[in-house]
């Protein structure tokens, strides 16, 4: 019998953190607790959690410290949940190795569907065929292949490179200064201008309806996201 996924809940509200323990096990997950950043390092390695839930409001250290040197010590996925909505500070955690941020307070069923995201991209990573379906589109990332209704759709090479780059993390969040970095070089990573042409582009060339998009969608001011099974 497959063990259930674990879980490191990292949170210094005690209400919160039995909301969460309570919410979660529930779904069939296995929870650990910390209330604070040292005690969250500790357990890192001891609990080996596939998941990470990271408040940043923790009273030994900043959470956003954190985030780095939780991404350095595990392969876990992080998703921060804090009451922190500044569109800076999503940024922030984002560019920092945050996989995801949702904003406090926040609806539970939203929760689980973002840490089942996390999980099914864990096992892509170990090795399922990166082949992404969203109705009639396929993205072929093996082949560099991407059809619609079984024709190939051709994309210049800055639309693939981030058509390829959110097909790889399908249903999370990359900031703007992520894919810029990736697709068009360090120095270019404050020009949100050259992505949004493209990422226009791509919705004129992949979406049933470009005005509506629901296959590569924007988290306004953060960045842009790809939903599988639009």
């Amino acid at each position: 019998m497959a063990l259930p996924p674990k879980l490191l809940v990292i949170e210094d509200d005690p209400a919160i953190r039995r909301l969460l323990r309570v919410t979660l096990e529930r779904s069939g997950h296995a929870v650990a607790e910390a209330g604070s950043a040292r005690e969250a390092l500790s357990l890192l390695s001891i609990e080996k959690p596939q998941v990470i839930l990271l408040d940043l409001g923790l009273p030994d250290r900043d959470g956003l410290e954190l985030v780095q040197l939780l991404k350095r010590g595990s392969e876990a996925t992080l998703i921060v949940v804090s009451a922190r909505e500044a569109t800076s500070e999503k940024v922030a955690a984002l560019d920092l190795g945050a996989d995801d941020y949702l904003v406090k307070p926040f609806d539970t069923e939203e929760l689980l569907a973002r840490i089942r995201a996390a999980l099914r991209h864990r096992l892509d990573a170990q090795g399922a065929a990166h082949r992404i379906e969203a109705g009639g589109l396929v993205i072929d990332l093996d082949h560099r292949r991407v059809t619609r209704d079984g024709a190939e759709v051709h994309l210049a090479p800055k639309e693939y490179g981030v058509l390829a780059l959110l097909a790889a993390k399908p249903d999370r969040v990359l900031s703007h200064a992520q894919i810029l970095r990736e697709v068009w070089g360090p120095a270019q990573a404050d020009r949100v201008e050259y992505l949004r042409i493209v990422v226009r582009s791509l919705r004129q060339k992949l979406e049933a309806d470009p005005a509506r998009p629901s296959l590569i969608v924007n988290e306004l001011g953060v960045g842009y996201r790809l939903k599988p099974g639009a």
